[in-house]
């Protein structure tokens, strides 16, 4: 495969464009007797492919005009699926199914219509996918040959994962409905074949009777259903049994992330009691085969995720504090790392920041996170916060090129996993039930006085930062804090109440979970406004807004803006026409974070 980077960063800053270029990621790998697949995003285009390996030789099966990408939920995930032939993707344009065989011709169009398309698996001839109409969802199975549509499983509000059992005699899926999240309560749901080739005699295996989230169900080569469940306290492996589901022996760590996105695999059952799995501890990854024993695969990297595996290798989107998203196959009896693509760092290893575990009191609990030090040896340098977004969602210690940009000029930076991110099990996740905007607040609070009180940082010159839910955390920091000497929101909530009006389905009663019932608790909502209190904010602000975003819609920020220029507080912000949630084009990322460098050296200049 061949790769370009950026030339040596003795020859020339660490750029923003260069921090930016450094981000290809790789997603979605599939293993089949054609060799490996995966789906690969380069910010040049923002454009995601469909690249095959084989014997040594990596080819991009995706021709230009086209992207490989699912909108479903508005957050996408499994975007592709193998045939045997060749593969059927969802095209990010019309989000339509295209089949594509592997000798390089023109894609064929697979439906048309205005439903998208996510979370795609070949059984049977057929696709099975989950079918978004609107604001309806369903399971559907696609005709591979002729495109016919058949309907297999409606009536939930939401669906994710169908998987067929190896005789096709059997579907399970994950659903749940409002007011519920997939990482709050989801059901596990398997359907008999009937003879006319559809489904019925539908039954829930689990989540009825208790509040737990269930994903990633998987059968067995025996035809045994397993999946991950947290009823135990974190995301760990169930296998069906006579009484309902029975725990694999596993580690007392979470086995998958917040399911946030659709196509994750985090695990894979095998043979006799055994499994692959990556889990996580203090934050870093680990990867497996575990049963009565666990065989360690872990080597130098960090985080381990799409698995996939053959009989010889198992292969994953790995990285470390040093390598960026690395595609990589690890032989299976001598443990040997070999990298596919990806995994080249853009500075030298010895100019790298590396995170160090942070775990320190906030609150009435303690707090999570990674800090890395500043590389241009200042005793207490400034500090920038990262908030991530979510906000159930998680930071992972590897290599980040937006935390070296900041580590390279000087900052100091905290990443945090504040109470209810993921990776921590249920009880830390839960933990921000009905306390957003308060418990992340403190703790992003905390790290500064922690860090500050260790003399690792200049307490008076902390920034904070975050997108999306990140976002509100900052602006909540800012209105209700006086900790931060500025921050930047991007695409950030300003105003909840707005945001549960605006927003879409997948995450219309997110709110009631984080803050409660819009009518019943509008005291606390008011409370936790940050538009309602821009009066308390008093120090600079920068905003960045996608004009196409369907989640943080453009008002809300220009809301924000105004409401701060009113009270003449510095403020600037930056709009992206052809943006959504999230940036993509490289042009507009390095843009953003050039811009916010910028502007905090003016607020420091301003002072200093």
């Amino acid at each position: 495969m061949n790769e370009t980077h950026a030339s040596s960063p003795k020859a020339e800053p660490f750029s923003a464009a260069r921090a930016v270029a450094a981000g290809i990621d790789f997603a979605e790998l599939q293993a089949g007797p054609e060799g490996l697949f995966w789906n690969e995003y380069r910010p040049e285009d923002a454009a995601c492919r469909i690249w095959h390996w084989r014997e040594g030789v990596a080819n991009c099966l995706t021709p230009l005009g086209y992207s490989v990408r699912s909108r479903v939920y508005e957050y996408g995930g499994g975007a592709f699926c193998l045939t045997g032939a060749g593969v059927v993707f969802v095209n990010e344009a019309d989000q339509q199914l295209y089949r594509q065989s592997l000798k390089g011709e023109t894609p064929e169009v697979l439906t048309s219509g205005i439903c998208r398309y996510g979370d795609l698996q070949f059984a049977n001839d057929q696709v099975l996918a989950v079918e978004e109409n609107r604001d309806r969802h369903r399971l559907v199975a696609i005709g591979l040959a002729d495109g016919k549509r058949q309907l297999l499983v409606e009536g939930a509000d939401f669906y994710a994962a169908p998987t067929l059992s190896p005789d096709s005699q059997r579907l399970a899926w994950i659903e749940w409905n409002h007011p519920d999240q997939p990482w709050t309560a989801t059901r596990l749901m398997v359907a008999e074949r009937q003879g006319d080739g559809g489904f019925g005699a539908v039954r829930c295996v689990a989540g009825d009777q208790t509040q737990e989230s269930l994903q990633q169900p998987r059968f067995d080569d025996s035809g045994r259903l397993c999946c991950l469940t947290d009823r135990g306290g974190y995301w760990q492996p169930w296998m069906e049994s006579a009484n309902g589901l029975t725990p694999f022996p596993s580690k007392a760590a979470d086995h998958g992330p917040a399911p946030w996105q659709l196509g994750g695999c985090t695990w894979l059952p095998l043979s006799e009691n055994r499994y692959l799995a990556s889990w996580t501890e203090e934050g870093f990854g680990r990867l497996g085969i575990c049963g009565t024993t666990c065989d360690e695969f872990t080597g130098d990297y960090s985080r381990f995720r799409s698995l996939a595996l053959d009989e010889r290798f198992i292969y994953c989107v790995a990285a470390s504090p040093i390598s960026s998203p690395t595609v990589i196959a690890i032989d299976r009896q001598t443990a040997e790392a070999k990298v596919l693509a990806g995994g080249n760092a853009p500075l030298l290893a010895e100019q790298i920041s590396r995170p160090q575990t942070l775990r320190y009191p906030s609150g009435s609990g303690e707090a999570h996170g990674f800090f890395y030090p500043a590389m241009t040896g200042e005793a207490k340098p400034p500090l920038v916060v990262f908030i991530h977004g979510g906000p159930t969602s998680a930071c992972y210690p590897v290599l980040d090129p937006r935390i070296q940009y900041w580590a390279q000029r000087g900052f100091a930076v905290a990443d945090l996993n504040y109470r209810g991110s993921s990776g921590y099990g249920r009880d830390y996740r839960q933990a921000l039930h009905l306390s957003w905007g308060e418990v992340d607040v403190e703790d992003a609070c905390a790290v500064v006085r922690h860090l500050a009180d260790r003399g690792l940082i200049d307490g008076d010159k902390a920034f904070i930062r975050g997108g999306s839910a990140g976002g509100y955390t900052t602006l909540c920091a800012l209105a209700f804090h006086n900790v931060f000497r500025a921050g930047a929101s991007l695409y950030g909530v300003s105003d909840p109440i707005a945001l549960g009006h605006a927003t879409h389905k997948f995450e219309s009663d997110y709110l009631d979970w984080l803050i409660g019932d819009p009518e019943q608790d509008a005291e606390r909502y008011a409370a936790r406004t940050p538009l309602l209190h821009a009066a308390n904010i008093r120090v600079p602000v920068i905003f960045f807004q996608g004009e196409l975003d369907a989640v943080v819609v453009p008002q809300q920020t220009r809301d924000m803006v105004e409401a701060l220029q009113n009270r003449s507080i510095l403020v600037e912000a930056h709009y992206y026409e052809q943006e959504r949630h999230g940036f993509r084009q490289a042009g507009n990322q390095a843009h953003a974070l050039e811009q916010e460098w910028l502007f905090y050296r003016r607020v420091m200049d301003q002072v200093d």
